[in-house]
């Protein structure tokens, strides 16, 4: 207990200042893979991937499939000169068309997209709830969520509660590809959320299916913000619901 006083008093501030101020990762950390515009690729550099993300086209051209994408780096070491990790904590993004990064990958305007949730779920900015559901993880984005609560992360900070009851649950937190047994829950869960409401999928398995061959949480329900990662920071996530709510400005910014 004393130990803990005197870290309090030494080092008063310890809470994050993100996302009024950044937050470096740390050297090393694998946050997402980038893609290099490269061409001639040779088509087998695609079997190195055990979930199927990359994929090369006629020309030679390397595209990567963040949603499927569970961050094993076997793609970096067998190819460093088209393939690097980077250490960012913004992965997260509004269409499954936007995690696929590579040459001419087909994007959606993020702007447009931020505006008209925002414009939706402008009524929540002020408390939101926030419903979390296990559709068949591997248990490391619970670790990564439950952070999100700590004196470091303090999401609460930013208006953000959790809920046991979807009824009174603003945003839907989905982790894991969706197995049969909790299909007819999700949607459920989703049906009785009053309006109006977002879903953030949470982790490789819950945006594209990770290893699990069924996709993730988009083949059974709309998602509004896909955030990547084996597992996402808590960084991250605390991006994606704020992407979510609309209180993040198109350049990044925390709204007013």
């Amino acid at each position: 207990m004393l130990e803990w006083i005197y870290r309090g008093l030494s080092k008063r501030r310890i809470t994050t200042r993100y996302p009024r101020g950044s937050e470096p990762a740390p050297a090393g950390f694998r946050g997402r893979i980038n893609v290099a515009e490269t061409e001639d690729v040779a088509p087998v550099i695609a079997e190195v991937c055990p979930t199927g993300a990359i994929t090369v086209d006629a020309e030679g051209r390397v595209a990567l499939d963040r949603g499927r994408c569970i961050l094993c780096g076997e793609c970096v070491r067998a190819a460093p000169e088209v393939f690097a990790f980077a250490s960012d904590y913004e992965t997260a993004e509004r269409s499954a068309a936007g995690l696929v990064v590579g040459p001419e990958a087909e994007r959606t305007s993020p702007e447009a997209l931020r505006k008209a949730l925002g414009e939706q779920a402008a009524m929540l900015r002020r408390s939101i709830h926030v419903r979390h559901i296990d559709c068949g993880s591997d248990g490391s984005e619970e670790w990564e969520i439950q952070a999100l609560w700590n004196p470091y992360y303090d999401i609460q900070r930013l208006g953000f509660f959790l809920t046991n009851s979807p009824r009174h649950a603003d945003v839907l937190l989905v982790t894991g590809p969706v197995t049969a047994p909790m299909r007819a829950p999700l949607q459920r869960t989703w049906e009785v959320m009053p309006e109006p409401k977002a879903l953030v999928a949470v982790g490789t398995d819950a945006c594209g299916g990770g290893l699990h061959s069924w996709g993730g949480v988009d083949q059974v329900l709309p998602v509004d913000v896909y955030v990547p990662g084996s597992p996402p920071a808590p960084i991250a996530i605390m991006d994606g619901l704020l992407l979510a709510v609309g209180l993040l400005k198109p350049d990044g910014e925390l709204a007013a």
